[in-house]
Formats: structure tokens, sequence, C-alpha cells
């Protein structure tokens, strides 16, 4: 067995001395879902005074509203209690920093092969790509006016976020 996990399990154990989620039925409390970056300057819950269980959480690389985003925040609206969907990208984000070229060249020269048949989806216009994920998550027949939909610029120097869409 791999032993290079033991301090986490040591923290969870504490972690789970008081434990107090328990029974809870994993709807959405506070009605809200979060798509931000998996960047871990980032803490979703915390940037907007909620805690967990309030809130359904999709992270990946830049924040965006994915297909597999889309269908969670599809079974988040649906039947998890979600009213609100908030897509949070962020200042300095690497997605948003460099050209898909660059990046890739980047991942090769880390991981020592070839990576350019990857699709990353990097972010050319930040504040564009927000205002698309807005639309397409507003235009998607399952969700539509179920949810309200805003997007966000999460800044990680000062922890304020702007309103874009």
């Amino acid at each position: 067995m791999n032993h290079g996990f033991d301090d986490l399990l040591a923290k969870n154990r504490a972690f789970a001395e008081s434990f107090d989620l328990q029974g809870f039925d994993g709807v959405a409390k506070a009605g809200v879902a979060i798509v931000t970056c998996m960047d871990s300057r980032l803490d979703p819950l915390g940037m907007v005074g909620l805690t967990p269980g309030d809130a359904k959480i999709m992270r990946n690389p830049g924040g965006r509203a994915t297909e597999r985003t889309l269908v969670a925040l599809v079974l988040g609206v649906n039947l998890l209690n979600v009213e609100r969907v908030l897509i949070v990208q962020h200042t300095r984000c690497a997605m948003a920093s460099k050209s898909e070229r660059a990046l890739l060249a980047d991942i090769s020269a880390a991981a020592g092969t070839d990576a350019s048949w990857l699709d990353l989806g990097a972010i050319e216009h930040q504040q564009l790509a927000i205002i698309e994920d807005v639309h397409r998550v507003r235009s998607h027949p399952l969700i539509g006016d179920r949810a309200s939909v805003g997007g966000f610029l999460y800044n990680v120097d000062t922890g304020l976020m702007e309103q874009v869409a």
C-alpha cells in the first residue's frame, strides 16, 4: 500500500472526530451552485459566505461551463434545490495567461512527451468567456428560467468578486 497519504489520512481522522454533516440529504441548502476553477487559491464556499452543505461545487481548469459541468447543473437545478448558479473565473488564471499552443508546449516539456493532442480550453478573452458560459447555462433546455445565472471574476489578490454577466 502507498504510504504517501498518511498525513492526509491522519488529518481526515481528526476531521471525522467533529464531523456533523451526517444524515444530510445532499441538496444545496442555500440553493446555490458554483462553477469555478480548480485553482487552490479559491475557497468557493468561503468567498460567498457559505458553508458545507449550502452549495454544489463544480471545479475544472478555468471554471468553464463544460459539457460535464452542464450535466451537473441540470441535476442540481432539477433534483438538488439549485436556484442560483455562479460561474466564477479568477484573475491570474493559468488557463487565461497563455495561448493553447503555449500551454501545450509547457505540458509537453514538463511531461517529457507530446501533449499537443490535448484540448485544454485556454481562455483568450476572460470576460467574453464568462459571458459565453453564462449564456450557455441560461439557454440550456433543462435549466433555462429554472435558475438565475451570473458570471463573475474573482480577484485572487483582493478576494473580491466582480459581476461580469
